[in-house]
Formats: structure tokens, C-alpha cells, sequence
């Protein structure tokens, strides 16, 4: 969902830097980019109280004040993209089964699938709540297939960070790896596929 579906991934920056800063630690740009994203808030604080010293009983007022802020950027600019409404009608409208399953919390899928029209599209939704184990653990999308009743060479996975990858390629599934949400078209979508036909045949 987040860098694929919604441009969300410095909103959760942005958010959880803030509630961090109260606490006198931040995650710099690099560190974002290249360790954390893509990761669930509970596990960044896990990795802080091991590299800055965060004191573990603070996870659960950080974690919550993190989705207090991220919740108010999301209804400040969670906002209908074209692309993607045009992309995911026109799946839909051929028969795909269509989902969406995010290392974010349920509140925040929820919210974001809901404010950017693309709610309507989709056959099942799934949070970070819905696993025992995130992102890049496979196990999200496995259950993605298992709702879906889809096995992993029937899918399809539109994935933007290592994390995400990861699973996205554990899981059996094919991949379209995109750098950001522009990426994210019905010609881009339509080019993965026909590719993955012209190699099964």
C-alpha cells in the first residue's frame, strides 16, 4: 500500500520522527531508506532500543502517538489518484480478484483505502494485524492468497521496498517491483502480466 498505492512512505516518517523526537532520538533519511522502510512501527522501536538505547516500556505510548500523527497527515492529504482508480477499475472490471496487504496497521489500511477511492476495488484487505509474523516474512501474502482462493503462480505482486520484496518473492508469487507510485499503472500492470503469460506457455 505505502510507495505503491499511496505516496504515504515519508508520512510514516515524518510521524513516527515526531513522536520519536519527544524522546530525543530520530531516524535519519538514510536509515530510512535503507533499513527501515517498509517495516512495521514496532519493529523500528524494537531496532531503536537496540541501536540509541529506547527504552522498551516507551514503545507502546511511541507506537500509539505515531498512529495519532500518521492519522492526521492521512486525513489532511489522502487524496483520489487517477492512475491508480483507473488501473484497479479496469482489474476489477475483467474478473481479477484484487488485494491489498501492508505492514501498516488495520486503522491505517483501512483509512487510506477508503479517502483514495480504492476501497471498492478490492476483494480483501489485510494490516499487519492480520499475521503473526510482517513483512519480509511471506506469510501476509500467503493469507492474501488463501482469501483470495488463488495459488502463488496465479499472482501477482506490486511491491516498492526490500522488505517488501522479499516476501513478495518468498511467497512463490510473481513480482512487479516499482520505484514509487507512478510506477503503478494499468501499462505497467498489463506488461508484468503478459510477461508472465509469454513464460508459462
Amino acid at each position: 500500500m505505502d510507495g505503491v498505492l499511496i505516496d504515504a512512505k515519508e508520512w510514516h516518517y515524518d510521524a513516527l520522527n515526531r513522536a520519536l523526537k519527544l524522546f530525543g532520538v530520530e531516524i535519519s533519511r538514510a536509515d530510512h531508506l535503507t533499513t527501515f522502510d517498509g517495516l512495521p512501527t514496532r519493529r523500528k522501536l524494537e531496532m531503536l532500543t537496540v541501536t540509541d538505547g529506547l527504552p522498551r516500556e516507551l514503545h507502546g505510548f511511541i507506537n500509539e502517538l505515531k498512529q495519532q500523527y500518521t492519522m492526521e497527515i492521512v486525513n489532511a492529504r489522502c487524496k483520489p489518484m487517477f492512475v491508480h482508480e483507473y488501473a484497479l477499475a479496469r482489474l476489477h472490471q475483467r474478473g481479477l480478484k484484487l488485494a491489498v496487504a501492508s505492514n501498516s496497521v488495520r486503522n491505517s489500511v483501512v483509512s487510506m483505502m477508503s479517502k483514495s477511492g480504492l476501497e471498492k476495488y478490492l476483494d480483501t484487505m489485510l494490516s499487519n494485524e492480520d499475521v503473526s509474523k510482517p513483512k519480509p516474512d511471506p506469510e501476509i501474502y500467503l493469507e492474501a492468497m488463501r482469501k483470495l482462493g488463488v495459488s502463488p503462480d496465479q499472482t501477482l505482486i506490486v511491491e516498492d521496498n526490500e522488505h517488501g520484496i522479499r516476501a513478495a518473492r518468498t511467497s512463490g508469487a510473481h513480482v512487479l517491483v516499482v520505484s514509487d507510485v507512478s510506477d503503478v499503472n494499468l501499462g505497467n500492470i498489463d506488461r508484468r502480466i503478459l510477461e508472465i503469460e509469454s513464460e508459462a506457455a
